[in-house]
């Protein structure tokens, strides 16, 4: 397995995969969201699902454990005030209150070299609860 990126402050590596498959939403339009997580034995951010392009901003929701942390890219599309088609991508750090402290601090000091390395983000979202992470919240910021 190829490794595209070692973030410097955690010691995690960030897979190619990771990397590729935010391009493929980016670019192509194949995914409408990636959800990542990290694997603390091999120390590698890794997909953990992706979200095909005509799934929905609550599938995502529900793909996320309740019991623990991930990263999420979420390709949001809508169509402006003055009727112009847009896209912006957001960052989500999924942080449940029922996950592990170990698991809370290591996606926590980990989440800037992800960033670093998935170009194109537009606006990021904290959330430990689904209310913190709603589609109205997404809606509010791309506007």
């Amino acid at each position: 397995m190829a490794m595209a990126f070692k973030m410097a402050t955690t010691g995690m590596w960030v897979t190619d995969e990771c990397k590729n498959s935010f391009m493929e939403m980016k670019w192509k339009k194949v995914h409408r969201y990636i959800v990542f997580k990290i694997d603390e034995k091999s120390r590698l951010v890794t997909v953990d699902k992706v979200g095909g392009a005509g799934e929905s901003y609550d599938d995502l929701a529900a793909s996320l454990p309740t019991d623990d942390c991930r990263y999420a890219v979420f390709d949001f599309d809508f169509v402006t005030v003055d009727n112009c088609r847009k896209s912006k991508i957001f960052f989500i750090a999924w942080s449940p209150t029922a996950s592990r402290i170990r698991a809370k601090i290591l996606y926590a000091t980990s989440k800037d070299g992800l960033r670093r390395v998935l170009d194109g983000i537009h606006y990021e979202v904290q959330a430990t609860d689904p209310t913190e992470m709603g589609i109205d919240v997404i809606k509010d910021r791309a506007k």
